[in-house]
């Protein structure tokens, strides 16, 4: 009995490391299956966001479509108060001219409204003004008519 004691206290250790690299090597099988998991779930939320950003490059592409579209570009400059250009003229290497250029013309538009201040009654007053005519006003409190289309405008810039 001796011999059959002595054969299974030898086999003890041996048995005891089998199940410790079973043991391990479950452990070490669920902690990869773990992170392999982890790492699915990073590329599933990564994919999401190409998909995301995949869209929202593809509708600015055609927001750019749209503006650059030769119908859009001819509408917002002509809101911006642009006009077609005229003939141009071209430069030969020698130094000529080629081509008889013209003027860009304003497309006939509507002038723009300008309300006239109705007149002040100011007392009248003798100084001279600025661009060297007289502001003397006639009695009566009555100002000179002056036609529309002959007032000049005093703004600049414009």
């Amino acid at each position: 009995m001796r011999a059959a004691r002595s054969a299974t206290a030898a086999r003890a250790p041996f048995v005891l490391l089998v199940v410790a690299l079973l043991a391990g090597g479950l452990i070490s099988l669920l902690l990869l299956n773990g992170a392999v998991n982890q790492d699915s779930f990073e590329l599933n939320r990564l994919q999401r966001d190409t998909t995301t950003y995949t869209d929202e490059e593809q509708a600015l592409q055609q927001d750019v479509d749209r503006y650059k579209a030769p119908d859009a570009l001819d509408r917002r400059a002509r809101e911006l108060g642009m006009v077609p250009g005229g003939n141009p003229a071209f430069l030969n290497p020698d130094g000529t001219v080629r081509g008889d250029p013209t003027e860009a013309e304003a497309a006939p538009t509507a002038a723009p409204v300008h309300t006239q201040a109705p007149p002040t009654t100011a007392p009248a007053t003798n100084a001279p003004a600025t661009n060297g005519t007289s502001t003397t006003k006639p009695s009566g409190g009555a100002s000179p008519q002056t036609p529309r289309g002959s007032q000049t405008s005093q703004t600049t810039g414009r």
